[in-house]
């Protein structure tokens, strides 16, 4: 007797779901970078953790002795799942990161946007400084300083140009006679937008730099604006 014909509905479904799933993952991104991303975040979310909980459902048939004939077909129907289940465990595997989305190396005195106003819409998160926003982020990020330079103010400022510019990076202010940039940040896969804001000034021990880093959307950014400004702070300390 051929097994196809008696396979558990079980098993069928699970490739239904595991299907569904999987188209689902494209349009939920396409909605966020069209700009719907209220209705974009839901569906990513619902095909990442359903595709995670298709995994596990296969992993628990695979175990099942009564299942052993139609191994071969869960797991090929698993494999549609896969890709969410992924995509999950990136999300959740880079720690434990607090409901914030500004950072900044100056949490005494954030550098502010003036520009920025006219970039964002009008349903994207508040400029404005929160102190237990602040509190947060110190208690989460407690190596972001700001950063100090042997070059001149000049010096510094081009500098930081010239590493926003190797980020990929769009400056849309800059005042040189001010110290100040402004430009925005864009995710690759999501598409979401990042204003972040450069200050550079003379200090007693050297040319300070900061930066501040804000999410337009969301209440949480899962770390992604401290590991910008990381990496700005790594590649401005490099030889340009």
């Amino acid at each position: 007797m051929n097994p196809q014909h008696n396979m558990p509905r079980l098993i069928n479904w699970l490739g239904y779901f595991a299907i569904g799933l999987f188209l689902i993952l494209p349009l939920s991104v396409l909605s966020i970078r069209a700009g719907q991303w209220q209705q974009g975040l839901p569906l990513y979310a619902v095909a990442c953790f359903g595709s995670a909980l298709l995994i596990v459902l296969a992993i628990v048939l695979l175990l099942r002795r009564r299942f052993a004939p139609w191994r071969k077909n869960i797991l090929l129907r698993a494999l549609f799942a896969l890709p969410g289940a992924a995509l999950l465990l990136a999300l959740t595997s880079g720690g434990n990161h607090p409901m914030i989305h500004d950072i900044s190396t100056d949490t005494a005195n954030p550098p502010t946007f003036t520009a920025a106003l006219q970039q964002r819409g009008e349903d994207s998160n508040a400029l404005t400084i929160n102190q237990d926003v602040i509190q947060q982020q110190q208690e989460a990020y407690p190596d972001l300083k700001t950063l100090v330079s042997s070059l001149s103010t000049k010096e510094a400022y081009n500098r930081a140009l010239q590493v926003a510019d190797e980020m990929g990076w769009e400056v849309y202010q800059q005042d040189s006679n001010a110290g100040v940039i402004e430009a925005v940040d864009t995710t690759r896969i999501m598409g979401f937008k990042d204003d972040i804001a450069i200050r550079v000034r003379r200090g007693p021990q050297g040319t300070l730099v900061d930066l501040r880093s804000v999410s337009r959307v969301g209440e949480g950014d899962l770390g992604a604006n401290a590991n910008r400004i990381r990496a700005f702070c790594d590649a401005f300390q490099q030889e340009g």
